[in-house]
């Protein structure tokens, strides 16, 4: 069995999203891992001033250290467990180890207000 750690530093080595890379992530984390992906190949990981929020189909998701307020985060994963993540989270993760967010200098509370 593949653990976290072994995705995440096949990812820090290859410094992208290879094949092999994305099916050891798929292989821990399942269907969230490869929603994970598709949020980070689509540049939906965004990073304010003060927040890092992961743009979901119906909703943004804010993400503060690891932690993400989903209702798949709340009601249905083990904390305890790594490799119960939800995709916001993971997708966090994934961008920031290949240096694949959108970074903007605003505050998100005034990106807010457009919305």
């Amino acid at each position: 069995m593949i653990s976290v750690e072994e995705w995440q530093e096949s990812l820090a080595q290859a410094g992208e999203l290879t094949a092999p890379v994305v099916d050891r992530i798929i292989t821990v984390h399942g269907s969230r891992g490869k929603r994970a992906i598709e949020a980070v190949a689509e540049a939906r990981v965004k990073e304010y001033r003060d927040f890092t929020v992961v743009v979901g189909h119906t909703e943004e998701y804010v993400i503060e250290d690891g932690e993400c307020p989903c209702e798949d985060s709340l009601y249905n994963l083990d904390r305890g467990d790594p490799t119960q993540q939800c995709w916001h989270t993971l997708a966090v993760e994934i961008a920031r180890r290949i240096d694949a967010v959108d970074h903007h200098d605003m505050w998100y509370s005034e990106v807010r207000e457009f919305l």
